[in-house]
């Protein structure tokens, strides 16, 4: 057994641009020197596959790290750090049980399928107003399509989605390690969290009278009955419009730029509504944009490794369905891929805090894509992108096309 700060290991440089945009040449690299950790700015990156997916089920030896990044970000007496040390993921095992157990049942995928004509109304709205255009930055596109769905999601009025938009992508960076950005991202969140109080006070003044049961009123219902706190109300529906925004429009901007190599699947998109959504679960395998981490909260013995209590761990789950060992041909986009049970993409987290809103995200972006694909023909690459930082929620910034309008 030997001890990890014994280990001779490789260093990733996750907060640098060039890993952010190229992070699987780095990782091969790495596994040169060490088959599953290296070390990286704020702690021990695990960049294996197997070693992410073993590692992430180990509920009782993880505890969520966000005392660490708060610390590192010295951004723990803000409004945002009072939420980032409160949300969800963050509470104590037995109120996260609590709060995750009396929603969870709600959020199924008969519950995402009932949203779907809304979705699809939505994206072609926004299709209607961009295709005729010929010429876009394809991710500014993107964003707006998360943020119309959850407004639909909540019943609130549309005129403020865009100052909410630049909000959230504010607040998207808020785990990049980069500390200069804290202000903005309180200034976002305080802003955020307004919005969220004043919606919720005026669904209670006012309950729809049509019959329909959208995201805040089954949010708002389900919580009154199980004794949900104020507060845990607020704060959770503050984390699915943090959560929603940036995700579902990073792996819809990132699927575009990878279907420019593979017009053929593209085309058939716009034909084949079910087709879309094996393209989406291999999109999800081939990039997603999240970074997790935790800390070790008891000495963890694993391949003959001893990784002492208090190790923060970055879980790169974004470059983990590229993994050679676990997927052959990884760097290859196949929707139609024979799906090993055992290797399945991780996209949506693992044990008990995998995504509650997975269901919701994997519509709105096979209903996407199916819209998009009929209305942007023959998409073509218009000028230069760059890239998100690494930690957090990774993906593109800016992609430039151009396309005959449909």
């Amino acid at each position: 057994m030997q001890a990890l700060a014994d280990l001779d290991l490789p260093f990733l440089p996750m907060g640098t641009p060039e890993f952010a945009a190229d992070p699987f040449t780095f990782i091969a690299e790495a596994r040169k020197q060490h088959p599953w950790i290296a070390k990286c700015e704020a702690g021990y990156c695990v960049f294996d596959y197997s070693a992410i997916n073993e590692i992430h089920r180990m509920d009782d030896y993880l505890r969520p790290s966000f005392d660490g990044v708060l610390e590192q970000m010295e951004a723990r007496e803000t409004p945002w750090g009072r939420f980032f040390s409160e949300q969800l993921i963050a509470m104590p095992p037995e109120q996260h049980r609590f709060i995750r157990d009396t929603f969870a049942a709600k959020f199924t995928p008969r519950f995402a399928n009932q949203l779907r004509p809304m979705m699809v109304e939505t994206i072609t709205k926004l299709i209607d107003q961009w295709a005729p255009k010929g010429k876009i930055d394809f991710e500014e596109f993107a964003s707006r399509f998360p943020i119309s769905v959850m407004f639909g999601l909540v019943g609130a009025p549309l005129d403020a989605i865009e100052d909410l938009r630049e909000d959230l992508e504010a607040i998207g960076l808020a785990t990049s390690m980069q500390k200069e950005r804290v202000p903005r991202i309180n200034e976002g969140y305080v802003r955020l969290e307004a919005f969220v109080e004043k919606i919720i006070a005026e669904r209670r003044a006012n309950p729809r009278t049509d019959g329909v049961e959208d995201l805040l009123t089954m949010l708002i219902d389900t919580g009154d009955s199980g004794n949900v706190a104020h507060r845990n109300l607020v704060d959770l529906i503050n984390f699915f419009f943090i959560a929603g925004y940036d995700t579902s429009k990073n792996v819809l901007t990132y699927t575009m730029k990878t279907l420019l190599d593979y017009p053929e699947i593209y085309q058939r998109c716009a034909e084949d509504h079910d087709y879309c959504r094996k393209v989406i679960e291999e999109a999800l395998r081939f990039f997603n944009p999240g970074t997790t981490f935790r800390f070790i909260d008891q000495d963890l013995e694993y391949r003959d490794v001893l990784v002492p209590k208090d190790t923060m761990l970055f879980f790169p789950l974004s470059i983990s369905g590229r993994d050679a060992l676990a997927f052959p041909d990884g760097n290859v986009f196949d929707p139609e891929r024979t799906v090993d049970p055992k290797r399945r993409h991780i996209a949506f987290g693992l044990g008990k805090h995998m995504c509650l809103g997975q269901y919701i995200a994997r519509a709105q972006l096979q209903e996407a894509l199916h819209q998009i694909a009929q209305r942007f023909r023959e998409p073509k690459l218009a000028g230069e992108y760059s890239w998100r930082p690494f930690y957090g929620t990774w993906g593109l910034k800016g992609l430039p096309l151009e396309f005959t309008p449909g």
